[in-house]
This record gives C-alpha cells, structure tokens and sequence, in this order.
C-alpha cells in the first residue's frame, strides 16, 4: 500500500478516519534517559504522516489536533502512537509538521544523486547533518569538489523527480537500484526516479524537482568502517542554516579575538600555546606551594598532631605532596580544594585506623565518593559545603583518644 504522503509527498493535510485504536507504550528518550510513555496506536484509512523507512525518520504532526509522537509501518499500515485516545470511525484532520517533513525530503532526495555518483553503499538521516558511506578508505578534495559540483548542477537544471508504483511482476523492477525490500512488505513497489540521473526502489518522501533542494554542501569526510569513509554533507534549508550559525561564530570569534576571520586560526594557536605554558608554569608553583605549606607546619614549634587545610586552587596532587610532607603516621590531616560551598577534592590521612574509621563519614558528610587504604582515604565531594562539621568532628574525635 502506498500512503497519501507517499503520493503526494506536498500534500500537509487530509481528512480521513480511525481504523483502530488501541493503549500501547512508546520508549523514547527524553534529556538523555530512557523513558516509558503510556499512550494509544492509532491506524487511519490513509495517512499524510510518513513511517520511518528507507533511513528516513518518521513524521510529526497532529491527529484531530493530537500530537504523534512516533509513526511506525506495520505490514501494510502506518501505526501513529498518540498520548490521547481517538475514537474508531471517528473523521479526523491529519497534519503534518512541514518544516521536519520538507527537511527529510531535501535531505533524502539530495542524497540519491550523491550516492549515485559516489559509489556509496548506505547513508544516514541524521538531525543535524547526514552522512553516506563510501566504500571507499579515503577521498580526495578534489574528488569531494567534483562531486558536489556535479549534484549541484543538477539541481540547477531543474531536473524531475517522478513517482512509479510498479507490481512486484513488473520487468521494469528488475533494471532499478535496490537494497531488497523488507520481509513484511505489501501492495505495489514504489520508485523514484531522478531522470537520467537515478531510479531506485524507495519508500520515502522526496522533492518533485531536484531544483527544490536549493543546493547540497559536502562538508567533508570522516573515518568509517574498515575500508570505509563517511560523507559529511548538508542539503537546501540545512545549507541556509549552517550559514547563518557559521557567521554567528564568525563574528563572536572577531569581537573575542579582536582579528578578522582570515586571522582566527592564528589567533587560536597562539592563545592554545600561551594557555599551556601558564598551566605549565602555575602547576610548578602550585607544587612549590603545596611543599612550603607542609614545611610551615612541620616548622610551628606549637603544632599539634591535626592539621586542617582548605584552597579553592588545587587539585589531588597538591594535597598529596602536602601529606607526603608530613608524617602522617603521627599528624592527621585534612585537606580539600575546590568551591567553598560547591563541589571539590578531599584527602583525610593519618593513622590507618583512624582513617579507616572516620572516613565513610566524611565521605557522608561531603556527598562524595572516594576510598581508602594504607591511612589515606580521598574522593570527590559533591558539596563542601559541611567543611566545617567535618572539621570538628574530626577535632573532637581527635582529642578524645588524647593524642
């Protein structure tokens, strides 16, 4: 069965009626976690909302003004899930999200007269950018440059993009580009063909005209499988919108760097340069403090066995040049760098037992995670905000056993 959005891939709305409705579950992730969404699957007598297929996503839009989270193809049926019941019989107005909808469609159809010419074995819609995958292990420039300039003369030629639906018995099948088609497939089978670039076997929406596309950008290459290389590449509205985020850049770079954007690349390398001998220079000096910390203290005729430190500069390597200083089997110390009141570094050292002791409750105290052994205990803390309390305690604790 071809669908409405397959016959007529402009076409943004349409009535039409409920099938079916049925309560199912859709997991998703949402923020970067996976999540489980109670909702409804609703088949329709047509539908304007493509199913995911052919390695293009699936639509968005609306059922009777009820959002469509997810379109999936079932055999001969498209299967929408919805968080709202509809009712069976009911007519309802479909609408499809144009702007997600013309974007796979640029996107799609740009990618058939690159695959063509590239020799490329598969391909990917992705949000953001697309990729093809070339079997190849490497492509040159000039080979990148020829090849987006032979696309992008087609689409200045206007050339047509027609629409076939052949029966599986057809001769006709047989002479077109095809990756075989899915096990439940049903009804005719569906061909573009960009003529006289292109005809293959494909399930997705696509622009009438390769003049639609406005124009394709090849970004580059990145590495793929074994043996393989991964076409970067951009079509029409994406090609617009990475021109106009790339000048965005461009000018926020010229106020920051104070040099035009011939110079940025410059400019960076010697900021990167600077930026590693200042780091350079500041953990030698970090170090050097970190020993003069421990000799002050050693040197204090008046110092006890406890000894408490707190720096907002510093990391573990700095407190463990401090202890190393000090003789912890008889001093006890603790030390954490970082946020007064926000997360941070600790080490608790000392006598063993000690440490063994009181460290999972410091570890409480600071929200943290770390361990222990050999009379040292450390971690992160993702609050140092009860420094303090840990302080005393470990006063308390340390004066009670008199030492």
């Amino acid at each position: 069965m071809a669908f409405q959005c397959q016959r007529d891939s402009y076409m943004r709305e349409l009535v039409t009626s409920v099938v079916s409705c049925s309560p199912a579950e859709l997991q998703r992730e949402a923020s970067g976690k996976k999540e489980t969404v109670k909702g409804f699957n609703v088949k329709l007598l047509d539908t304007v909302l493509f199913p995911e297929g052919g390695g293009q996503p699936d639509d968005r839009g609306l059922i009777g003004g009820v959002p469509v989270l997810r379109v999936t193809r079932l055999g001969p049926d498209a299967v929408h899930f919805v968080a709202s019941p509809v009712q069976v019989g009911q007519e309802v107005r479909v609408e499809v999200d144009w702007e997600r909808r013309f974007d796979h469609m640029q996107q799609h159809s740009g990618e058939n007269p690159s695959r063509r010419r590239s020799g490329a074995v598969s391909w990917e819609l992705g949000r953001q950018r697309s990729t093809i995958e070339l079997d190849a292990p490497s492509v040159t420039p000039a080979q990148l440059r020829a090849l987006e300039d032979s696309v992008n003369e087609k689409i200045r030629g206007h050339v047509p993009v027609n629409v076939q639906l052949l029966s599986v018995d057809d001769p006709a099948v047989e002479k077109v580009r095809s990756r075989g088609l899915p096990d439940d497939h049903a009804g005719p089978i569906r061909i573009i063909d960009i003529e006289g670039v292109d005809a293959n076997m494909c399930c997705g929406t696509h622009v009438s005209n390769l003049s639609h596309l406005q124009v394709i950008k090849l970004l580059g290459t990145e590495k793929g499988k074994k043996n393989k290389t991964n076409l970067v590449f951009l079509v029409g509205n994406r090609v617009l919108r990475y021109a106009e985020k790339s000048y965005s850049t461009e000018r926020s770079l010229v106020s920051l760097l104070k040099t035009g954007p011939d110079e940025h690349v410059e400019a960076v390398d010697k900021l990167q340069k600077s930026v590693k001998l200042l780091q350079k220079t500041n953990l030698s000096l970090l170090r050097d403090v970190a020993v003069l910390v421990a000799q002050n203290f050693k040197n204090n005729p008046q110092r006890g066995n406890f000894f408490s430190l707190h720096r907002k500069e510093g990391d573990n390597e700095f407190m463990s040049i401090i202890a190393n200083e000090i003789n912890t089997e008889e001093t006890q110390l603790f030390l954490t760098v970082g946020e007064e009141k926000g997360p941070g570094l600790f080490l608790l050292a000392g006598p063993s037992g000690r440490v063994a002791e009181m460290g999972p409750r410091v570890l409480e105290m600071l929200q943290g995670k770390g361990a222990g052994k050999n009379g040292r205990f450390q971690g992160k803390a993702n609050s140092l905000a009860r420094r303090a309390e840990v302080e005393a305690l470990l006063q308390q604790q340390h004066t009670a056993e008199g030492e």
